[in-house]
């Protein structure tokens, strides 16, 4: 098996009436922790060596794992990113192409005002740091309600727009929003020319398309996150992020059904 994956979200800011949002002293208690105790972090280039070897000893090293935030949130510049520097860690952050220094129009609003994304110039200026940048789509639509020629489009465009920005290996790897992914969707970011993808709590075990990887919620505070974790704890703690990482599809029911009211009521409105 691959090298695990750590998924954190929000660092700081507002705080929200949901789970993503970790809070600073937690994420730095955490990586200190974590570098502390001898772990190290992955670079995307090593983690898909890794992912794509045949070599059991490079596939799982026990103290390294990928460090990675889904959604690219502006206060990753202030709270999270200087933290990876102190400790001399790395990270991959999976950005929505479509509202890169934008506001996060995309979700349901969870806080007292919108959220807004990184821009280009934090993006570069990270680049220029060592972090790696990736795609979580175009717009962060969940890729299996759609059809064939809209998945293509969610791919494809956010990997042209990083890669014509970024440089290749931007384009290496997809996040797949919500961890929503079936085998079409997994051979339509092949198809696309990505050599990852990341699947959520569970993947699919071989499948570099549907690499499995843990996402780090508000009660994950152990100074060890539970995608790290061998014991009871640890397993414990995947399966009640795996649950809340399925109650996700809550937030794309809330979203369609809010697009469809807008939709009548520009159409009553003519």
């Amino acid at each position: 098996m691959a090298p695990p994956v750590l998924c954190y979200h929000r660092v700081g800011g507002q705080r929200e009436l949901g789970v993503t949002r970790v809070s600073p002293e937690t994420f730095r208690r955490q990586m200190h922790a974590l570098a502390k105790a001898g772990w190290t972090t992955l670079t995307l280039e090593q983690f898909a060596a890794a992912a794509h070897s045949d070599d059991s000893a490079l596939r799982s090293p026990h103290s390294a794992f990928l460090l990675s935030f889904d959604d690219g949130y502006s206060e990753l510049a202030e709270f999270a990113y200087p933290v990876i520097a102190e400790v001399g860690f790395t990270a991959t952050t999976f950005l929505i192409t479509d509202y890169i220094g934008k506001r996060n129009a995309w979700d349901i609003q969870y806080t007292r005002a919108p959220l807004h994304h990184l821009d280009w110039a934090a993006i570069e200026s990270g680049k220029a740091r060592g972090l790696d940048f990736a795609s979580h789509t175009a717009t962060h639509a969940r890729l299996t309600w759609l059809d064939d020629g809209q998945v293509a489009d969610e791919l494809g465009r956010s990997r042209e727009t990083l890669v014509k920005r970024l440089g290749a290996g931007a384009g290496e790897a997809v996040a797949y929003p919500f961890g929503a992914v079936d085998a079409r969707v997994a051979g339509a970011a092949k198809a696309a020319g990505y050599r990852l993808g990341f699947d959520g709590v569970a993947g699919v075990e071989e499948d570099p398309m549907r690499l499995s990887r843990v996402p780090v919620y508000v009660w994950d505070a152990g100074n060890v996150p539970f995608g790290l974790r061998d014991d009871e704890l640890g397993v414990a703690g995947r399966i009640v992020a795996y649950v809340a990482n399925r109650c996700a599809v809550g937030t794309s029911i809330m979203k369609r059904l809010s697009s469809q009211t807008s939709e009548v009521s520009g159409q009553s409105d003519h």
